[in-house]
């Protein structure tokens, strides 16, 4: 906010004890986590495979799975890099924001179509298998403990039921999770990953010390694929048909591929070789059932707004995570179980939950290890209880990216009055979920077979979606994918279209060979379609051809004064940051960059002027539709740092009073302003110090004021001041780490008149400064000729700077010298300038020296040094 419209005497005469009303405006939108937590809420979904991924994929294409399984974490490395890249482009990335930049509106609702059919599945097959580990420890508990044998079908009944019971709790529960806010749903997905790491060292140590032991029950597994007819062994002994009990056929890997072309279905379960183009197409199919491995990727893209800043390297870190942990959990544990559990106990008694299988084939005595299948049983409950908070997390998130964009009503993103978040959102995730829970009456496999079909596809469109954008947004990315050919502006994508080739063919795969995730993903997603297209429709028509404008929902509290025990203001220092319009937020912007979060609460606020002589509205100041515009600016600036701010709207007559006012109420050591377009940077600072001393009786403490804009950036310190340390100062370990905060010199623009001497004077600063400092020079008059025919002063130093390794840009002379070296310094963005002053000036006849330079002294947007040669002695030699 600009020091505004008031002057000092204007102040003055206003009433000394009127009070501004106060709007506190709150949101979830202004909370984030730390990259842990964020890497914690993506592993509950992607780690819970563990549990059932390799059963489900070896029963598809055989012995071979692990490998498959290892080689789509690996492959998961790629997709980390392709979030990355998206997310760095949009803070509220996602699949829907980026398709639809890229290819438009429609196939932006087709995807999360696809998308929401997996998050809707996630919940209910993770809390039922949950609730399945659960009910089935409990009946093992009571056959051995009471030697009570019930029957099959009660088994089956109370497995199933209880398994509904169990999940819809979990559901609950966790939708009372996220209704609190991302924090304590985090909170909750990090002690899982803890509990799940304690068991995954001791399980690894212990079946690496089995094998050294022991050695393997099962030989190393080939790599090579089983596409065959699936048969099994029956009670008789017989070998029959494997039914798959929702179709009623027999299973076949390659699903509807026999009926579309038997005799390419035939040559591919028998290939000549791996290697031809009929065997790799197989591997394709093969790679395509393992796909669900990567399940949960997505979440990493719809929790980045909500990662902590330094934002862009924590979400690097929390995705580096991700994968080494999927790879080293998921990936090395299912090779080991296939290792260590004998066939004919790892596919029937154990199908579903191979990690208990695995502790009962570890060496020690049988007690331990029932112990151990226990605790793993117990943290399986804990982990498929996590993957439901992740379902939840990624639908909210991808339900909030629609109806954002219009295409839901933006009733759907009304905060809850209590806790700010998007509780009608969570609200219809949640009754999808029980529903599909009550529906599937606990068949996992019904679940199962249904899943992954939105992972595949929603992969995709992003991928295909960011290779579009490669050509279609030119601008400079803060990461891309690696592997690129640069030709003229565009980085054409080869690693990324690598990656879209992959996921492509994996999806095209699936869609042939998963009959049931084919058919019940088009019917779910052609369901969702419709409702978005419908409702989208419906909202146009209530706009009445106005274009739809995102406005961040709020939740608002009036009071007539703030305290910092208010507001929640519990770090060591307090920023207060004025603004005033959505389009000039510079200032808060340049001070969030260097605002160190761990230390210091940042509070915006905006002053709302009344006519002068207006008494203020009775019953409270108004939240109006500009006040909801700056919120949602303010909101959008906070996420891209990744900062929590605490926003205040006042409602006063006096801007500058109530700003000096609010900073000494909440005890604020720093107060930041825009430059104000009525009055100097001079006056403002006179006016700020009137202020401030008669709001303290002449005894005003010390506060810093900070004006700042793109082409100005002027401190002040009132009686002596109290800076606030800036991020960089506390954390760098280098001057380079300074530069790179924003702090220090980076630009260094020399003034040379093209003397001699003033030659002598650039070598010295040449010299002096780092080599990573760039250094130019402007000159100040015309360049004159060698006397002996040589290069000029100025000519000859750019050549000796170019000989040493440093580049020199030179800016000609081009009249009127002051003028020009401001526009040449605040155009270049240079941290200072050089004046390098003639050899004849003495002290005595500096008074004759050109008007330029004080034009340069006083209008200047940086610092300004002032360099001369040493004077001629005027003592004599002793």
């Amino acid at each position: 906010m600009s020091a505004n419209e008031t002057s000092a005497s204007e102040g003055a005469k206003l009433p000394p004890n009127r009070t501004a009303q106060v709007i506190v405006v709150s949101s979830v939108m202004f909370t984030f986590i730390s990259y842990w937590r964020t890497a914690a809420v993506v592993l509950c979904d992607m780690s819970s495979t563990v549990y059932y991924i390799g059963a489900i994929v070896e029963s598809a294409v055989g012995k071979c799975a692990p490998w498959f399984i290892l080689a789509v974490l690996l492959f998961s490395y790629a997709m980390r890099a392709v979030y990355i890249e998206s997310s760095a482009l949009f803070v509220r990335g996602g699949v829907y924001r980026v398709v639809k930049e890229a290819m438009g509106g429609f196939l932006a609702k087709l995807s999360v179509s696809a998308l929401l059919f997996d998050y809707v599945l996630t919940g209910p097959i993770s809390g039922v298998s949950a609730g399945q580990y659960i009910v089935g420890l409990g009946l093992e508990a009571v056959a051995r403990f009471t030697n009570i044998e019930l029957d099959e079908g009660t088994k089956q009944a109370l497995k199933s039921w209880g398994s509904v019971l169990i999940a819809s709790a979990i559901v609950l529960y966790f939708f009372r999770q996220n209704l609190f806010g991302i924090p304590e749903s985090s909170d909750k997905a990090l002690k899982i990953m803890i509990a799940t790491t304690i068991m995954g060292v001791i399980l690894l140590t212990w079946s690496l010390a089995t094998l050294v032991v022991n050695g393997p029950v099962n030989d190393i597994p080939s790599w090579k694929p089983d596409l065959s007819k699936k048969v099994q062994i029956n009670d008789e002994g017989q070998v029959v048909p494997k039914i798959n009990p929702l179709t009623g056929e027999q299973e076949d890997p390659l699903g509807f591929l026999p009926r579309i072309a038997p005799s390419l279905a035939e040559k591919l379960r028998s290939p000549g070789s791996w290697l031809s183009l009929i065997g790799v197409v197989g591997l394709v199919i093969a790679f395509g059932h393992s796909i669900l491995a990567m399940s949960g990727e997505e979440t990493l893209a719809q929790v980045y707004r909500e990662v902590e800043s330094p934002k862009l390297p924590n979400f690097k870190k929390a995705a580096f995570i991700v994968f080494f942990y999927s790879f080293a959990l998921t990936g090395t544990m299912n090779l080991i179980a296939l290792l260590l559990i004998p066939d004919d106990l790892r596919m029937k008694e154990y199908y579903d939950n191979w990690m208990g299988g695995l502790a009962m084939q570890l060496i020690g005595p049988v007690s331990i290890r029932l112990a151990l299948n226990a605790f793993v049983v117990i943290v399986g409950f804990l982990i498929l209880a996590g993957a439901v908070n992740t379902s939840i997390i990624g639908s909210n998130g991808v339900l909030s990216r629609v109806a954002e964009d219009g295409v839901l009503p933006d009733w759907f993103l009304k905060p809850h009055r209590r806790f700010g978040t998007t509780s009608r959102i969570l609200w219809l995730i949640t009754g999808l979920q029980l529903l599909t829970i009550v529906i599937s009456r606990g068949d996992v496999i019904l679940l199962g077979e249904a899943y992954a079909f939105g992972v595949v596809w929603s992969f995709v469109f992003k991928t295909l979606s960011m290779v579009v954008l490669r050509f279609k947004d030119k601008h400079p990315r803060e990461f891309m994918v690696p592997f690129n050919v640069r030709l003229g502006d565009v980085h054409v994508p080869i690693g990324l279209g690598f990656v879209f080739l992959v996921v492509l063919l994996s999806a095209l795969a699936n869609f042939i060979t998963k009959p049931v995730a084919t058919i019940s993903g088009l019917v779910f997603s052609a369901a969702f379609l419709s409702v978005f297209v419908v409702t989208e429709r419906i909202y146009e028509r209530r706009r009445r051809g106005a274009k739809h404008e995102h406005l961040e929902q709020f939740n608002r509290q009036v009071a007539q004064e703030i305290t910092p025990e208010s507001l929640g203001l519990t770090k060591l220092y307090h920023k207060l940051i004025a603004i005033r319009s959505p389009q000039n937020l510079f200032m808060l912007e340049k001070t969030l960059a260097e605002t160190d979060p761990d230390t210091t609460d940042v509070i915006v606020m905006t002053a709302k002027v009344i006519a002068r002589g207006a008494e203020l509205i009775h019953g409270g100041p108004t939240f109006d539709t500009y006040d909801q515009q700056l919120m949602t600016a303010v909101v959008e600036r906070a996420e891209r740092a990744g900062k929590q701010v605490k926003p205040l709207i006042l409602l006063t007559n006096s801007p500058l009073d109530t700003i000096l006012k609010t900073a000494r109420d909440l005890q604020a050591q720093e107060v930041v302003l825009g430059a104000s377009n009525k009055f100097t940077a001079e006056e403002q600072l006179d006016q700020l110090n009137f202020y401030w001393i008669n709001l303290h009786g002449g005894r005003p403490p010390g506060l810093t004021v900070r004006i700042l804009s793109r082409n100005r950036d002027v401190t002040f310190d009132l009686e002596g001041g109290n800076r606030i340390p800036r991020i960089g100062e506390l954390k760098a370990r280098s001057v380079a780490e300074l530069r790179a905060a924003g702090l220090g010199v980076e630009r260094v623009l020399f003034v040379h008149s093209g003397t001699p001497a003033c030659s002598d004077l650039f070598n010295s600063v040449l010299t002096m400064l780092d080599p990573q400092v760039v250094l130019d020079i402007v000159a100040a008059a015309p360049s004159e000729p060698h006397p002996l025919g040589g290069l000029p002063a100025i000519d000859q130093d750019r050549s000796l700077a170019e000989r040493v390794g440093r580049h020199v840009q030179v800016h000609p002379f081009e009249g009127d010298s002051g003028p020009r070296i401001v526009q040449i310094a605040r155009e270049g963005d240079y941290d200072i300038i050089v004046l390098a002053l003639a050899e004849e000036q003495s002290a005595e006849s500096q008074a004759a020296e050109p008007d330029w330079p004080k034009f340069v002294l006083h209008h200047a947007h940086c610092l300004v040094f002032r360099i001369s040669c040493a004077p001629v002695p005027q003592e004599l030699e002793s």
